[in-house]
């Protein structure tokens, strides 16, 4: 339970409802976790957590627009990965 924030806490710390996280985790971005009564979210997840949080509050992105901006960015990573792995065996072919 180290690795787990209160939701109560990140709602307070960037002034946001709870709705928004469960917005979010309702769309799959993230996982909350419940124990007893209690909801928290894991500490591994505030890197994009605060994106998102970022997002909504700088950009006024709403929910469904964060939703897809991080499907398109995921995307993006594995077709980053894909060219590096073919990069990699191109070159295995030109030595």
């Amino acid at each position: 339970m180290e690795n787990l924030i209160p939701i109560p806490v990140l709602c307070a710390h960037y002034e946001v409802e709870l709705s928004f996280f469960t917005n979010l985790s309702d769309m799959g971005l993230f996982e909350i976790k419940t124990i007893k009564t209690n909801q928290y979210i894991d500490s591994d997840a505030i890197y994009e957590i605060e994106k998102m949080v970022r997002m909504h509050q700088e950009l006024e992105v709403n929910i469904e627009g964060i939703d897809i901006v991080f499907n398109l960015l995921q995307k993006i990573d594995a077709l980053q990965n894909e060219l590096t792995a073919l990069k990699n065996r191109l070159r295995l072919y030109e030595s």
